[in-house]
């Protein structure tokens, strides 16, 4: 198939990785919402990551549509080896498995999910790839492995030594306990707006370190981790999945939004139908970032230390946010 022209692998950052064959090949089909405003292209991402989010910006600066941008941005992360939450070198099971959770959205209301996938680096892609080309919305463990061979992925260990060596020690007392803010890094979620005000976003993660084998959190789930609706806006979490996905978060977002709520409010109220149902400040972190079709912004967290990165005009700045405690 015929690649974008504003691609040439050679000048890009990523060429090296083992992203998905086809990821650029789909010709690019922007439909504009009736409700477009914001047409400047801009890049979120969760949490201190500026390589993957300037990654994306400069793909929309080149004329990339969002999707393919956020899929892209977020593929730095996923071959980032120091990061232990994200792709390769990420934290294992309690078991000692690496594996890996990722969803996507359209500006279309498309989306695609792989779970529990293992030996597969780029799952955002492969979740990409679900959406394209395959009826379904999420596969899941060994098929969704197969799937992604079948497709031109190469199987990958994605257990770094310094992931093991962590893992061998959490084993010699195995309490399971999830740690606010792990190295200031969690779960990475980005939301892209194209040249043509269309949004579209990315969910990846290696899930809780040391969590039981097969569990799933929010990240893959369409409503939970992430939610476009292209006539009002988008949202992303990060945190601990299961609060998240008790309160399918990112949807209610979103919904919020459409309410007429500024992406700001939307984040606090989202954060507050989770707190409600707590006694006293939890011991664990979740935060949203969102944005609405005027290029507004808002992000809340329960706890202290959460950030998100944004590109705009050709600059990349991480942007502390505001928590419940």
């Amino acid at each position: 198939m015929k690649r974008r022209a504003f691609i040439d692998r050679s000048s890009l950052s990523l060429s090296s990785l083992l992203i998905s064959p086809k990821i650029f090949s789909t010709p690019m089909k922007n439909k504009t919402s009736k409700n477009t405003f914001q047409k400047s292209p801009y890049v979120l991402s969760t949490w201190n990551v500026p390589s993957a989010t300037q990654e994306a910006g400069i793909a929309l600066e080149q004329g990339a549509n969002a999707l393919d941008a956020a899929v892209l941005g977020v593929a730095v992360e996923e071959a980032n080896i120091l990061n232990t939450t994200v792709g390769i070198g990420g934290a294992p099971d309690r078991d000692g498995v690496v594996s890996l959770d990722a969803c996507v959205m359209n500006h279309e209301g498309n989306g695609g999910a792989v779970v529990a996938v293992e030996n597969i680096i780029h799952v955002a892609a492969l979740a990409k790839d679900v959406m394209e080309h395959t009826p379904h919305v999420i596969l899941a463990s060994k098929g969704a492995q197969k799937f992604a061979l079948d497709q031109g992925y190469t199987k990958e260990n994605l257990l770094s030594e310094s992931s093991k060596k962590a893992w061998l020690k959490w084993l010699e007392k195995g309490n399971y306990t999830p740690e606010i803010n792990i190295e200031n890094h969690d779960t990475i979620g980005m939301l892209c707006s194209d040249g043509d005000g269309n949004l579209s976003g990315a969910c990846t993660t290696s899930g809780l370190a040391y969590k039981m084998h097969g569990r799933v959190g929010d990240s893959p789930i369409l409503g939970s981790g992430l939610f476009i609706d292209n006539e009002v806006g988008g949202a992303v979490a990060t945190g601990v999945g299961e609060e998240v996905l008790k309160t399918v978060g990112s949807f209610l977002v979103v919904e919020l939004m459409r309410q007429a709520k500024t992406p700001q409010e939307a984040c606090e109220i989202a954060i507050g139908r989770i707190l409600s149902k707590q006694v006293g400040k939890p011991n664990f972190q979740v935060a949203y970032i969102a944005t609405n079709k005027k290029g507004e912004i808002g992000a809340f967290s329960i706890q202290k230390g959460f950030s998100y990165t944004q590109h705009k005009n050709k600059k990349t700045n991480n942007v502390p946010s505001n928590s419940a405690f």
